[in-house]
């Protein structure tokens, strides 16, 4: 397989892109495969390091499109989206970058994390044991057939290192879609990565866990997209309290699927404490969002805040990952799996039975309870 990467091979082209099929596997209909693209993340490290560089052209490229308006939905501020460009340009003269959106200052002070991060997950062919994973946490008879775009770019908020999106491409302009619609791509933020683990495995070892994490998300999405049940789902359940439920299931598998390929010996030492506090904000912003005195506004904000808030503050990806951990120890792999054929419904069931059997487990509210049967 021929790999062009800037400082390792001869730079024959603009776009760098290395195809990865997922090998030993269990079910031959579960078929991904991860169509990477380097461009972004060498282009902005050639950038970093004082090349000749079109910052216009930069801002451009697939991946930075994607990265940008993420930072945007992120922060809240579509005017951080606009300005990719003038970040650059801020990053290109050596001025200072007062409003750091992009984190651009700090990656320049880790280049060389960044640049050994990168030429190691080239190197190294770690799809396999990606894909692989990902595949455990599906339906034996699960039929998903997709070719992954995955952009690694070197700038993006601080608070995500990797994520999923839809697109729909307008030549190299994206517009982001809903379910069932668009593109499935990965974005993975290198220079985030890089910050992560004293030794460079222990960047590489993290970095597979958020490819599995974001594999997930993709496969999922390719799940669904064929699956009756979850078009039926969609059809009937598009309230803020029934995206809350949505991404508290997908996210939560999502993480746990990290923190298991990990170990269970990573679990935090606090993480009884930490799922009680997320839980009691799971219930509560669950309230709110079942409240008849909703707006709009603050329904996104509440969604937005289940995710996009940090690691514990993600209060629907933590609750979701406690979950996902306890049907999985508790009433084994095949339950959670089952979840992913039956939706969040049956997640939030399997979970509510288990607390009702141990008192010590964190409880969903009554109030969240009696909304999971009406609906």
């Amino acid at each position: 397989m021929n790999y062009i990467f800037r400082h390792i091979f001869v730079v024959a082209a603009a776009v760098f892109i290395l195809s990865f099929t997922g090998n030993s596997q269990t079910n031959p209909r579960f078929n991904v495969s991860l169509q990477v693209d380097y461009s972004a993340a060498d282009q902005t490290v050639a950038l970093m390091e004082g090349e000749p560089m079109s910052t216009q052209m930069l801002a451009g490229l697939r991946g930075n499109r994607i990265a940008a308006s993420t930072t945007g939905l992120i922060s809240d501020r579509s005017t951080v989206t606009e300005r990719l460009q003038n970040y650059l340009d801020s990053l290109k003269y050596h001025q200072i970058i007062r409003d750091d959106a992009y984190r651009l200052e700090s990656a320049r002070q880790n280049l060389g994390a960044i640049k050994e991060l990168l030429t190691e997950i080239i190197r190294r062919n770690f799809n396999r044991k990606v894909v692989a994973t990902v595949e455990q946490i599906f339906p034996q008879d699960a039929d998903i057939d997709v070719i992954i775009p995955v952009y690694v770019v070197a700038l993006g908020h601080d608070n995500v290192d990797a994520y999923v999106r839809r697109v729909i491409w307008h030549g190299d302009v994206p517009e982001f879609a809903d379910e069932g619609s668009g593109e499935l791509v990965i974005v993975i933020n290198v220079a985030h990565a890089a910050r992560f683990g004293n030794e460079l495995e222990d960047r590489f070892v993290n970095l597979l866990g958020v490819v599995a994490h974001e594999v997930f998300h993709a496969a999922f999405g390719a799940f669904k997209d064929r699956s009756p049940l979850w078009k039926k789902y969609y059809a009937a359940h598009q309230e803020p309290f029934d995206r809350l439920l949505d991404l508290t299931q997908n996210e939560g598998i999502a993480y746990y699927l990290s923190v298991d390929q990990l170990g269970h010996g990573r679990i935090p030492p606090d993480w009884q404490a930490r799922a009680h506090d997320v839980f009691s904000t799971f219930n509560k912003n669950a309230a709110e969002l079942l409240s008849a005195d909703l707006r709009p506004r603050r329904a996104a904000e509440l969604i937005r805040g289940a995710n996009l808030s940090g690691f514990w503050e993600s209060y629907g990806a933590m609750t979701g990952m406690f979950i996902a951990r306890e049907i999985d120890l508790r009433l084994g792999r095949a339950a959670l799996i089952e979840t992913i054929s039956l939706g969040p419904y049956d997640f939030f069931d399997k979970y509510a039975s288990l607390s009702v059997r141990d008192g010590n487990l964190p409880a969903p509210s009554d109030q969240l309870l009696q909304a999971l049967k009406k609906r």
